[in-house]
């Protein structure tokens, strides 16, 4: 049966999707707004996460002064880790256990968004570690209950963390990065603020922006909800439940402005045009994801950060006072895209044509088999004027890393189950082999 969005409808698999999504208030000067918002959210006390560089810019102190003069009281956890491990995790929540908060505010990145979570879900719902953490690693156990209420006010165009219920990190002794999903961990309210970008250096702004496009496209691409088999239960329908009608509207939106902005946000810091407009794709594709989910450039993502402490690489443009070699993750992410695009085209010829078509490529007369090729040559060429690294092999792997790695991606059920086709252990080696140079 055909529905009127598109999507074939059969019997005994899925037949709704559904919407989830953080209240945003989007422009310049919004972290301004904090305070109003935090007491009218019933704060009395918050627990602000940020990291220790970012403590000492601007975007900090407006938030500061903005809870102070709505007389909302705060306390600042500046200690997060960027890249969090389950170490600096559990750090973020002690600090949260002990601080009598009753709502979290976070300003940075993706690493700040997703401790901060994570600390109001441990505060929240005491439990070990891995009671939460996504299974097989974890026992993907259900957060029991409603958290603190949660504003985010990201300063990277990257991650899309306001806008998803997913905390990411670095399980170290596993040699894995893995994460928890859970409808409620979704910030409360996200202040997008896209003036925040303007001091982040160039290869800052690449790996961000390439996150986003990825997370786009892989949203766009992902199993169709249709497919999944129909829950017992509604509470059951999984927050990461394939591509929809929803998730295809922000997704498509977001790769058309990567294709605008992405490669004039990189080159030019004073192009507040392309800045700002990588700030709303971030925050659609954020949007996309957060109900969609992502699939296998994220899953060997993980695998390609989790190995990476002795692999030597060090990213430009970050911070580098942990002192160890580590691949920030929209570069762990991209350096995967085109081999597993290119190769899982088949599932649908005609959304990675449209990928490809929103991100540049001329598409006219292409047959669909070559859908694959024309999308992977489009964000080569994106790669390249971007300056990204060129594949796994340029940061750090080899082909004899391709085993270890597919193992350590496999191990990312909830991605890997969202992939357009059904991929074992040995077909992510393919796709690994085929990531390691692209020119």
């Amino acid at each position: 049966m055909s529905c009127f969005h598109g999507y074939a409808l059969a019997a005994g698999l899925e037949q709704s999707f559904a919407i989830d999504a953080s209240a945003v208030t989007f422009g310049p000067g919004v972290l301004a707004e904090c305070g109003p918002l935090a007491a009218s959210l019933g704060c009395k006390r918050v627990a602000l996460f940020t990291d220790a560089r970012l403590a000492q810019l601007p975007h900090v102190a407006v938030v500061e002064a903005a809870l102070r003069r709505a007389g909302v009281d705060f306390a600042r956890f500046d200690e997060v880790r960027v890249e969090p491990t389950d170490a600096s995790f559990l750090r973020a929540a002690e600090f949260a256990a002990g601080g009598r908060f009753d709502g979290y505010v976070s300003v940075g990145g993706g690493s700040v968004m997703d401790s901060c979570k994570a600390a109001a879900l441990y505060a929240t719902h005491p439990a070990p570690l891995e009671a939460y953490v996504n299974a097989p690693l974890g026992e993907g156990r259900a957060v029991p209950g409603p958290l603190p209420p949660h504003i985010a006010c990201p300063t990277t165009a990257g991650t899309g963390s306001e806008c998803t219920g997913i905390a990411i990190f670095d399980w170290v002794s596993r040699h894995a990065k893995t994460g928890i999903a859970s409808r409620r961990l979704r910030p409360t309210h996200a202040l997008v603020d896209p003036e925040t970008t303007r001091t982040l250096p160039a290869a800052v702004v690449a790996a961000g922006g390439f996150d986003v496009l990825s997370h786009a496209i892989e949203s766009y691409t992902a199993r169709p909800y249709t497919a999944r088999a129909l829950p017992a239960s509604p509470s059951l329908r999984p927050m990461s439940q394939g591509r929809n009608p929803w998730s295809d509207l922000g997704a498509m939106q977001a790769m058309t402005l990567c294709g605008r902005w992405l490669a004039r946000a990189v080159a030019d810091a004073d192009d507040i045009e392309a800045r700002h407009g990588m700030a709303w794709a971030a925050t659609l594709a954020g949007i996309a994801f957060g109900n969609a989910g992502v699939h296998l450039p994220h899953a060997m993502s993980y695998a390609v950060a989790g190995m990476a402490h002795d692999r030597g690489f060090h990213a430009a443009g970050y911070p580098d006072e942990q002192g160890e070699a580590w691949v920030p993750h929209g570069l762990s992410v991209i350096v995967n895209a085109p081999s597993v695009f290119r190769a899982v085209a088949a599932s649908a010829p005609e959304r990675h044509l449209e990928a490809a078509a929103a991100i540049g490529a001329d598409v006219r007369g292409v047959a669909p088999a070559d859908a694959g090729a024309i999308l992977a040559e489009a964000l080569i060429r994106l790669m390249r004027a971007a300056g990204v690294p060129n594949g796994i092999g340029a940061v750090g792997y080899r082909p004899s890393d391709v085993t270890a790695l597919a193992e350590g991606a496999f191990a990312q059920r909830r991605l890997v189950d969202n992939a357009p086709e059904l991929v074992n252990q040995a077909r992510l080696a393919e796709l690994f082999a085929g990531a390691l140079h692209y020119w």
